[in-house]
């Protein structure tokens, strides 16, 4: 797709990397039938290739305009597309891209810039934790739309952490919602890998990887959170401290992961933090990229456990597409005696939650959410995985089947077994 640069875009770096993106797409339109909210709206403009054209549009010169950013708004950035494009085209990247020139063009009603600066500021800040808490002390209270984002209170054992020493460290960022959340998958990964004889790290000062700001055209602020997280996990990656050097740094948060992934990226202009961008994004696994490592050190561990009850799996896209990683977690469970099916259609498709777009836009997440639960019903599963928080809250609200992260399950089983061997 050629491409002329309006005056504003030439020979600035924004304008370079969209129009090598954009010289990569061939209109072929293959796109069109994995996009999510191209399948349910049916508009041009609301799949990836009406995307790109919009953007092209605005980088020749063309004014955006509120139904230009309605569309950008409208992508779930589930980087479906990226997985079906036979180019290579970097949607998420150009989608970012335009979707930071419009901001500045089109100014948003009062009403959205509210929502949009409640989420950035009230997602990562410390009064999240408090707020949490109240929130679900309130929860019958709360009207249905309030209470399909307050989990119940965790049990106790989402509070406990091992304290053995082991040989073998990684890091592990606790997220900026998932400790109010979902404790219990942050203190079962670091069991589970305790387990296996890893010990897990977590950096003081570290919080939120910055995609819930950068999602939110917040640019600046999302850069500023990845400079405060390689600060704090430098030490751990140098072994700079009494507790060691950590071999890796673990994230069981899917679209954390996707974002620590992409820091060498992010940063490649910024000549203070390049270099530790790039090294901790090398350094960076999603946890289930350690289940061949786990699977032999767990195995003999559950060997009194019960694995047999139906789990269906939900890929998150930020996983799947945004890591290009597929099949893992179903093998390696698998490996381990579990029985994890996943649906037989549309696994590939986003359930609609995606960050903060279940609360900017409502309808189409619900959407998602449900045909998304239609697909995994005829599995009859007594429990659905996933692994990503916002997956796994999404999901919740729509079932009363239990939704859970897949290190939950197997954190459960090896108790169990241990609880077995005691007896």
């Amino acid at each position: 797709m050629q491409t002329q640069l309006a005056p504003e875009f030439q020979g600035s770096a924004v304008g370079a990397e969209a129009e090598a993106i954009l010289s990569r797409c061939v209109h072929c339109g293959f796109c069109t039938a994995t996009c999510p909210t191209y399948q349910l709206l049916g508009d041009e403009l609301d799949g990836p290739r009406g995307r790109i054209y919009l953007i092209k549009q605005v980088l020749e010169g063309a004014e955006p305009t509120r139904s230009t950013q309605l569309h950008l708004d409208r992508c779930l950035t589930c980087r479906n597309c990226e997985t079906t494009c036979p180019s290579g085209v970097q949607y998420g990247k150009l989608l970012e891209i335009g979707r930071g020139i419009v901001e500045a063009k089109v100014e948003r009603p009062l009403q959205e810039r509210a929502t949009r600066w409640l989420l950035k500021e009230g997602l990562t800040s410390p009064a999240f934790k408090p707020a949490m808490k109240l929130g679900q002390m309130l929860r019958p209270l709360l009207p249905a739309s309030l209470k399909d984002k307050v989990p119940a209170p965790a049990a106790a054992q989402a509070h406990d952490w091992p304290t053995r020493n082991h040989p073998r460290k990684v890091g592990l960022l606790l997220g900026c919602v998932q400790p109010s959340m979902a404790p219990n998958i942050n203190s079962a990964t670091a069991r589970v890998l305790d387990a296996a004889g890893i010990q897990t790290l977590v950096a003081e000062g570290a919080g939120c990887c910055g995609a819930i700001r950068s999602h939110l055209n917040d640019h600046a602020g999302g850069l500023a959170d990845m400079r405060r997280n390689i600060d704090a996990w430098w030490p751990l990656v140098e072994g700079l401290t009494e507790a060691g050097k950590i071999e890796a740094l673990v994230m069981n948060a899917s679209g954390c992961g996707v974002t620590v992934k992409e820091y060498g990226h992010a940063l490649r202009d910024d000549p203070a933090y390049a270099d530790k961008a790039a090294k901790l994004s090398a350094l960076t696994r999603d946890l289930s990229e350690l289940l061949p490592d786990l699977v032999p050190r767990l195995k003999p561990l559950l060997l009194n456990a019960n694995t047999q009850h139906k789990l269906a799996y939900h890929p998150p896209c930020t996983l799947q597409h945004g890591q290009q990683l597929r099949g893992g977690i179903e093998s390696g469970l698998r490996d381990l005696g579990f029985e994890v099916q996943l649906a037989s259609c549309d696994s590939h498709l986003c359930c609609g939650s995606a960050g903060t777009y279940s609360v900017l836009q409502p309808t189409l997440a619900k959407q998602l959410r449900d045909q998304k639960l239609h697909a995994l019903a005829p599995l009859h599963a007594q429990t659905i995985i996933s692994a990503n928080i916002g997956c796994i809250q999404h999901l919740q609200s729509g079932t009363s089947t239990p939704v859970r992260h897949w290190v939950e399950v197997l954190d459960q089983a090896l108790s169990q077994s241990r609880a077995t061997d005691s007896a």
